[in-house]
């Protein structure tokens, strides 16, 4: 039986390229999320999926002489593939292109149409962040997109705005209460000072300067802006607005990226509030993932693609350098002797290492080990990290087990004792060296899935079968 339900969202990210690094983190750590939940006897929805509208997308289509839908498509497939390859255990996939998805966020629009109007605006736009700047920030970025490196558009054009000032103060209490908790805290005062600065925000263009999107009810002149139609797929993936959400919202946790932490803080919150819905109860902002100190750009030619880094040494290597070396909050940073020296000296050698060990010592004295795995309990120490994000510190205290464990074995020299014929003291101690592997291994399951699997099957079926290969051949 299950003990609730529990709702985990990632932001869809847009299919004008292929899928990199911070598509991974998001993935990834949601993932974690999702398999620890389960763990706990959990009925987990899990969401992931893809951003299809938008300029971005209709001028890259263009540039390949494809047609748009076609495009978008074949790049909503990447995605999917991409996330198998990771090994994520989503539930919904939601493409904001789907009949569903249009026909519900059409429906949306017309609930908050009390907080909409028409107005002008004339100023200071970025295509590559699908967004209005304040003249203030143009100034302190000296007219060009620092994340971009493009220099910002004027415009000037008639749109719809959502009237964000209708719920600010709401928005204020509920962030400053905790009642929406922005992870980490250093950014929640990095939101309220944002929400003082946020004026109504534009949710619609005009068709004559983007015709791929959903049409705006009522005025098929304007059609949503991205924020608007990309935001709603939270609910409308649950069925939202026809059918009730209230088994799954308000989401437990939903994981963003740092860039656009700002939107799900503050619009979202105000696009929810006008609905009558209540807030996500956690906003869970990852940072950057750096190359040898450095952002990752094209232009300096640092980008590590992920695909490249999952078949070096597998994807569990993959799941466990990002999960553990790459801090689940802050900017983290990423070389490939860094990478390396993770595998071979942790993965290769503590873990691997320790499985081999202690596998080839049971089956050479005949050792049976009764354990359930039903019987298995995480640590308060890791549950306590698990439940507040701190998911690279939770994979250190799991880790730190296995290394303690490795020390063990050396101390108490279970081969001695088999040499010596002291068989009830070397029962004993494989005993319980085996029953404490198992215990770590259960808290491994949400980061290292199919490894976990794998020493179950060797310690935990009865007989104990050694590996034919190292779990992690040192490379």
């Amino acid at each position: 039986m299950f003990m609730k339900k529990t709702y985990i969202t990632t932001a869809i990210p847009y299919v004008n390229g292929v899928p990199h690094i911070g598509h991974a983190m998001d993935y990834c750590l949601a993932d974690v999320c999702a398999r620890y939940y389960r763990a706990r006897g959990d009925e987990v929805r899990f969401q992931v999926g893809t951003d299809e509208h938008g300029n971005k997308i209709f001028q890259k289509a263009r540039e390949l002489n494809v047609p748009v839908q076609e495009y978008v498509d074949t790049n909503a497939e990447k995605f999917k593939k991409f996330i198998a390859k990771l090994d994520i255990s989503y539930t919904d996939f939601v493409r904001t292109t789907s009949e569903d998805h249009k026909k519900r966020v059409r429906e949306i629009w017309q609930k908050l149409s009390e907080h909409i109007y028409m107005a002008e605006y004339e100023g200071w736009y970025c295509t590559g962040c699908e967004r209005y700047i304040t003249e203030k920030e143009c100034k302190e970025n000296n007219g060009v997109c620092p994340d971009h490196q493009k220099p910002y558009e004027k415009l000037k054009e008639e749109n719809y705005y959502y009237r964000v000032a209708d719920f600010k103060k709401q928005i204020r209490e509920a962030i400053e209460s905790d009642e929406i908790l922005i992870l980490p805290d250093f950014r929640k005062k990095e939101m309220l000072r944002l929400l003082e600065e946020t004026p109504d925000v534009s949710i619609s263009r005009p068709t004559s300067q983007l015709s791929w999107g959903v049409p705006v009810p009522g005025d098929e002149s304007q059609v949503m802006y991205v924020w608007m139609d990309a935001l709603s797929n939270y609910i409308t993936v649950l069925g939202y607005p026809e059918q009730a959400i209230n088994d799954w919202w308000p989401a437990m946790a939903q994981f963003v990226g740092k860039d656009i932490l700002r939107f799900h803080a503050i619009l979202w919150p105000a696009m929810l509030l006008g609905l009558g819905l209540p807030l996500p109860k956690v906003l869970v902002s990852h940072g950057m993932v750096l190359s040898n100190g450095q952002k990752m750009s094209k232009s300096i030619g640092n980008v590590v693609e992920p695909m490249e880094v999952i078949d070096k040494y597998g994807l569990e290597a993959f799941r466990y350098y990002f999960l553990r070396h790459v801090d689940t909050f802050a900017d983290s940073d990423f070389t490939w002797e860094k990478y390396s020296d993770a595998y071979n000296n942790e993965l290769a050698n503590d873990l691997g290492n320790l499985v081999q060990r202690l596998a080839t010592l049971a089956k050479k004295n005949s050792i049976v080990v009764e354990q359930p795995l039903e019987g298995l309990t995480p640590s308060k120490e890791y549950c306590d990290l698990m439940n507040e994000f701190k998911f690279a510190r939770a994979f250190d205290v799991v880790w730190e087990k296995i290394q303690s464990l490795n020390k063990r074995i050396d101390d108490e020299k279970p081969w001695s004792l088999a040499k010596n014929g002291e068989t009830e003291l070397l029962d004993k101690c494989m005993t319980e060296l085996i029953k404490d592997l198992l215990q770590a291994n259960y808290e491994l399951i949400p980061f290292l899935p199919n490894t976990a699997e794998r020493i179950v099957g060797i310690f935990a079926n009865g007989e104990i079968r050694p590996p034919e290969s190292p779990l992690f051949p040192k490379g």
